[in-house]
């Protein structure tokens, strides 16, 4: 199992009002794109949470929450959570929200240009 199916359907059913999403595989796991930015992911059974810069170091103190690293180095704006950090509804919608109010804000990936 490459991510958690019982999580991906969760964040389905937390995103099934959200215009504009849309699910890729990615990173081994799955990532939700809002508005053709990544928003939200999961990469084994954590959730990923693309978040403000400014909110970074104070999510990394709740219960849960650790940076994500890619290629060893930590990536500010992206945090992982763990189970216990969204056990309760309250929780796991409190993340769902940080990451849909940053949205609006995030920059989009740059396209890549197709090979001739």
């Amino acid at each position: 199992m490459a991510y958690s199916e019982p999580l991906a359907e969760r964040i389905r059913e937390r995103l099934a009002t959200v215009p504009n999403v849309e699910e890729r595989a990615m990173m081994g796991g799955i990532v939700y794109m809002v508005d053709g930015k990544m928003c939200i992911g999961i990469i084994k059974d954590e959730m990923m949470c693309r978040i403000a810069h400014e909110l970074y170091e104070e999510s990394l103190e709740k219960q849960g929450c650790h940076p994500m690293e890619f290629t060893g180095r930590a990536m500010p704006g992206y945090v992982l959570i763990d189970e216990s950090g969204m056990k309760s509804e309250a929780d796991f919608n409190y993340w769902i929200g940080l990451a849909l109010a940053f949205n609006p804000f995030a920059k989009a990936a740059k396209k890549r240009k197709a090979k001739e």
